[in-house]
């Protein structure tokens, strides 16, 4: 049986709900890496979205489409990452208000140029031999620390801050000159 509901030709706020869900959906990870280059912890970030989420939906009628949504969304997040800092006891990093109104202005700017730089990574790391990916993963994605790897490894840790410091710049390095390629 089919109910009139499923009958029922689109309305505007169907069509306001489907706009909100694409773009938030492609400003996603742009909006969790801006949240996590303020909050410094993946966990807080991705509470912080989640809130700011229901925040975007509830004023998505102030958004007027076809402006930038991640410029306004961030704006958003902005303000939910500040209260955030505040009632987070834990939070053993504060930004003033000054200098978050300052990172702000400079994340937003660098988001366009973040999937490029991104995408740079990815082909400068399939570059790397297996050992220094490895050390890469353990110090950064597994957060294992350099004394346990050092251990493991049984090599001095201050050989593997300089093998981390030396594989950082060849890195850096690499993605510079990726994304001057894309951008010539």
């Amino acid at each position: 049986m089919v109910s009139s509901s499923d009958n029922a030709s689109p309305t505007p706020d169907d069509d306001r709900h489907a706009l909100f869900v694409r773009l938030f959906a492609v400003s996603h990870r742009g909006l969790l890496g801006y949240l996590m280059s303020m909050l410094g912890r993946r966990e807080d970030a991705e509470d912080v979205l989640q809130k700011a989420s229901m925040t975007l939906w509830r004023k998505f009628d102030t958004f007027e489409a076809g402006t930038d949504f991640l410029s306004w969304a961030c704006t958003i997040c902005f303000y939910e990452a500040k209260n955030f800092q505040r009632m987070a006891a834990r939070s053993k990093i504060v930004f003033s208000d000054a200098l978050m109104d300052v990172l702000l202005a400079e994340r937003v700017a660098d988001l366009p140029a973040q999937d490029t730089r991104i995408d740079a990574l990815r082909e400068c790391l399939a570059k790397l031999d297996d050992g220094a990916r490895k050390l890469l993963e353990a110090a950064y994605l597994d957060g294992t620390s350099i004394g346990a790897i050092a251990s493991q490894l049984g090599r001095a840790p201050q050989t593997l801050y300089n093998r981390l410091n030396t594989l950082r710049r060849l890195l850096a390095e690499c993605i510079d000159r990726r994304t001057l390629e894309v951008h010539s």
